[in-house]
């Protein structure tokens, strides 16, 4: 395992390379995020018939730590840590669901939603958090002084943060935007018993504070700024390949946030196409809530200029976020991908999470934003009838149940409620019950 190597890079000038096992964030003399880069050549040396056989072979069995969706791919990801360090709960293997009843109301019935929800801690944050944490105690285990790991949330970090500290018996810090994440989301990293800091400001300014903090003392930082985590998300785009038998789609579609994910997406995509295992690259479309939408505002004027913005209140609260850190990342990716991003309001986003469910499905607000960009896009003729189109769903509606709840009860104000149902309250008699049956279903 250890003749494939990898290092940090920066984003900016590929010359600026660093060890792998530096604790390090930006590239220091660019200012720049960094990206873990690796080396190709070597891995080259074996055929794309080799890792395709190797990944499938691997793929949900029980031999650990390469069951995982993550650590199947490890020689793609971070090949420097020993199995004895890495910490890892199953994750990945999500459900690619053919969502053939909603794709034809639309006209587009080669429409698929990859349930990444269907993971530990009900989010795709478990797949880059399972790398970032293994190599903190790879870190730990080479020396290095870690005294915890920290993270600014909207939710869905902090939970994978958490999860990922307890199993490796670390210590995890998270800081939270005061009233803004839901119960569920709250309670998962009090029940892993991280400390967790509830901060009368925004994420925007949660990221600032966790930075800093960070900075200051011997604290990991495991945000999407530290680049492992993409290393970790990036296999989405490894294994939904693999589930269409190392078919390519169309369109992928991902709401964003703070932008790691699109990043993310595309990395796994271009060393795909690089190590040979596929021969195109789909189109991706990054989905934004139109009360935090500083990239779709970019995309407008063709990436020309980027200003942050400040995010208002949305029901898509993971991806409430006005200055996103990964930006540079994801204009790079979506300029190579011929990228889109398109937005949702919050009735548009609303109303397409309930129609979904309708077919089946329990989906999260921000998968809401990715369908509603779905269909823009379709009602525009971009994505055409005849497409293969993958919406990622990143989190579990269960997450997000006061907003499935208010939704049916009509009690969020601005939204059209045209899915709502409501529960009927009939006497225990036999033939009122019949009544409303007669009224209602029969």
């Amino acid at each position: 395992m250890h003749k494939y190597s990898c290092w940090f890079q920066s984003i900016e000038n590929p010359d600026y390379k660093y060890n792998i096992d530096e604790v390090i964030y930006r590239c220091p003399k660019t200012g720049s995020l960094l990206e873990v880069e690796h080396d190709l050549d070597e891995l080259k040396k074996e055929t794309p018939k080799y890792w395709k056989n190797l990944f499938d072979l691997r793929y949900r069995k029980q031999s650990w730590p390469y069951g995982s969706g993550v650590w199947g791919k490890k020689e793609w990801v971070v090949p420097f840590i020993e199995d004895k360090n890495i910490v890892s709960m199953y994750e990945g293997g999500t459900n690619l669901f053919w969502a053939d009843k909603y794709g034809k109301q639309v006209g587009v019935e080669d429409l698929w939603i990859k349930m990444c929800g269907n993971s530990h801690t009900g989010s795709f944050k478990d797949l880059g958090m399972t790398v970032l944490v293994s190599a903190v105690k790879q870190l730990i285990s080479n020396g290095k002084e870690i005294r915890a790991l920290a993270c600014a949330s909207t939710g869905d970090t902090s939970a994978a943060l958490s999860a990922y500290c307890a199993s490796a018996g670390l210590k995890s810090i998270v800081f939270l935007p005061k009233n803004k994440v839901s119960i569920a989301q709250l309670v998962q990293p009090l029940a892993n018993g991280a400390t967790v800091v509830s901060l009368d400001t925004d994420f925007d300014g949660c990221m600032k504070i966790v930075q800093e903090v960070c900075r200051r003392q011997q604290i990991y930082l495991a945000n999407s700024i530290n680049s492992l985590r993409i290393e970790g998300q990036k296999t989405i785009s490894i294994e939904l390949c693999q589930q269409f038998d190392w078919q390519i789609p169309d369109w992928v579609i991902i709401p964003g946030g703070n932008l790691g994910n699109i990043s993310a997406l595309g990395k796994g995509f271009l060393m795909l196409k690089e190590m040979g295992l596929i021969s195109k690259l789909p189109r991706l479309v990054c989905a934004q809530a139109e009360n935090a939408n500083p990239l779709y505002q970019s995309f407008l004027n063709d990436f020309e200029i980027f200003n942050p913005v400040l995010a208002k209140t949305t029901l898509a609260n993971a991806i409430q976020i006005g200055d996103p850190v990964s930006v540079n990342k994801a204009i790079k990716i979506l300029k190579v991908f011929d990228g889109i991003v398109e937005q949702a309001n919050e009735d548009e986003l609303a109303t397409a999470s309930a129609k979904v469910d309708l077919t089946g499905t329990f989906n999260c607000p921000h998968t809401g934003v990715a369908i509603t960009a779905f269909e823009k896009l379709v009602k525009k003729n971009i994505i055409k009838k005849s497409d293969k189109v993958v919406i990622i769903s990143t989190a579990h509606g269960l997450k997000f149940v006061d907003f499935k709840i208010n939704y049916h009860l009509e009690q969020l104000q601005g939204i059209s409620n045209q899915f709502s149902n409501h529960p009927i309250e009939v006497e225990a008699d036999p033939d009122k019950v019949m009544k409303v049956l007669e009224d209602n279903i029969l």
